[in-house]
């Protein structure tokens, strides 16, 4: 019987980010700045990995704050009905496939998966370093908003890029 290894989020060493364009000719890049998530595995190199991940909506930052403001109002993210956004999925191979909840919206969605490799840190602890990617899109998960610009240019892009940089502590 294989042992189960179970891992969690070393937040010191991690960043959620999200970047959304913006009149559709820049992009906007946001974080949120506290999450929490678990890994547990019997490979070492993830394969069949059940990941669990939750990220505090009012910790939302895109080193604005009156722009955070309104992504953590109704017109968004709703922060003060949902606190929290969270995803529980698996991997398989370089794919994360799992529930992603915002508001009271579950969607299932896939993001790519790059494991930069497992080591020990100089204080002994295991860790592993991941990138992950995907795209979703805000309408499906309740995120509405918009306005157009005179020239009828968007304000605010549908499809938002999700881009983690996690380092993993084995327990």
């Amino acid at each position: 019987m294989s042992t189960v290894a179970k891992w969690v989020i070393d937040p010191t060493h991690s960043e959620i980010s999200f970047k959304v364009k913006h009149l559709v000719i820049s992009t906007v890049t946001g974080y949120f700045r506290k999450f929490e998530g678990a890994a547990e595995t019997t490979s070492d190199d993830f394969n069949g990995a059940k990941v669990s991940f939750t990220a505090d909506i009012n910790s939302i930052d895109t080193n604005q704050s009156d722009r955070d403001g309104h992504l953590k109002s109704d017109d968004f993210f709703n922060a003060e009905k949902f606190p929290k956004l969270s995803f529980s999925g698996v991997l398989e191979g370089s794919t994360l496939k799992g529930d992603l909840t915002i508001r009271d919206i579950t969607k299932t969605v896939e993001l790519e998966v790059d494991l930069g490799g497992v080591t020990n840190d100089p204080y002994g602890n295991t860790k592993a370093g991941f990138e992950i990617e995907g795209k979703i899109s805000r309408k499906e998960f309740g995120l509405m908003w918009n306005a157009v610009t005179e020239a009828g240019s968007v304000v605010v892009s549908d499809q938002v890029r999700i881009i983690l940089n996690v380092q993993l502590v084995k327990q």
